[in-house]
């Protein structure tokens, strides 16, 4: 009787991992199409038969089975503007590469405040031939409440800090928004940076929150206090530009820490803005850790020790769960995290 072929068989035969065969066979995770496409023809010349994804043996050896034409259109719902250094610029093209295999197109409406506070759809939406939504930087929890009673997938990427209590009829992508803080507060308690405060507005969105439930579960893990006096985590005034916030927040200060963990690069920057005008120098004075690993991070004066966001991940994974909610709409509904990396620079460096 023949063997049975394995994975582990095809990637002895490919000199590449298990791993790689297994997101080929199943159509999942990032690969290059090229490597895809090996790998499925040395399973067909092997006598593979276990594909979860293709009906025959010519679908395999005809990548555009993938392109099932005008499958209809997902639309981009954003509350602002996404520039090129939103980690969303990078992960929307590997996200329309995706779902463009599948047939799909990409429509992109931005939501501003008339739209919130009407509870209307932008004028630039038409309903006819979506199939699905994908929101990003949506953080008003009424609307989106109310983007998914349209009977459509809803994909969020990030979410508002409600759904905890009030969740959403929608799937919720983020990034590890964990790790890298524990990371980086156990290196810095290791080297006596006891004082350690959080800077950013806890109730922006999930993500800033569960940053924060990290610090705050960092320090106690190291056996550190947390100590109220050290962050500024306030919303601020309506009007006053947020580094003018922060420095005057900053002022008031009776004590400072030795070190700053910001919500993201674009708090610390602004951060680092008031630090400055009252004559504070990071890393001399204090540290700072931020949180996207923005273009600005690097280049910015320290360069920033950050968390790294893997864009291209986030995009993949995206197209895969709003694509998998559009043929299976009754999967129960999923959070999903994709993984981060602690990227050290200046702005952390001690003498030790």
């Amino acid at each position: 009787m023949a063997t049975k072929v394995t994975l582990q068989d095809i990637a002895d035969a490919l000199g590449v991992s298990r791993n790689t065969v297994s997101k080929a066979i199943n159509n999942t995770g990032v690969l290059a199409d090229s490597t895809r496409q090996k790998v499925l023809e040395k399973a067909i010349e092997m006598g593979y038969k276990q594909f979860s994804y293709a009906s025959s043996v010519t679908d395999i050896k005809n990548p555009s089975f993938l392109q099932q034409k005008a499958a209809g259109e997902i639309a981009l719902f954003t509350g602002s503007f996404l520039n090129n250094s939103h980690f969303a610029s990078t992960m929307l093209d590997k996200f329309q590469h995706e779902i463009s295999l599948f047939g799909y197109s990409l429509s992109m409406h931005r939501v501003d405040e008339n739209n919130f506070n009407d509870m209307t759809l932008p004028i630039s939406y038409r309903p006819e031939n979506t199939k699905g939504i994908v929101c990003i930087e949506m953080f008003n929890h009424p609307y989106c409440e109310m983007l998914c009673q349209l009977d459509l997938p809803v994909l969020m990427i990030d979410a508002p800090v409600a759904s905890y209590w009030k969740p959403l009829n929608a799937d919720i992508l983020l990034m590890d928004n964990s790790s890298s803080i524990f990371s980086v507060i156990n290196d810095m308690s290791k080297k006596g940076i006891t004082k350690i405060g959080f800077v950013g507005q806890v109730t922006h969105c999930r993500s800033f929150y569960e940053r924060f439930m990290a610090f705050r579960e960092a320090l106690y893990i190291n056996n550190l206090s947390f100590e109220e006096k050290y962050c500024l985590t306030e919303v601020h005034p309506h009007g006053l530009e947020y580094k003018e916030y922060l420095f005057k927040a900053l002022e008031k200060l009776e004590e400072l820490p030795e070190m700053f963990i910001c919500a993201n690069d674009f708090v610390a920057i602004d951060l680092i803005y008031g630090l400055r005008k009252l004559g504070i120098e990071c890393p001399r004075d204090i540290k700072l850790f931020g949180f996207d690993d923005s273009p600005e991070s690097k280049i910015m004066t320290p360069p920033l020790s950050t968390s790294h966001i893997h864009s291209q991940i986030i995009g993949y994974s995206a197209a895969n769960m709003i694509l998998s909610r559009i043929q299976q709409p009754d999967l129960n509904y999923r959070i999903t995290y994709t993984e981060t990396d602690l990227i050290v620079r200046e702005s952390t460096v001690t003498e030790n």
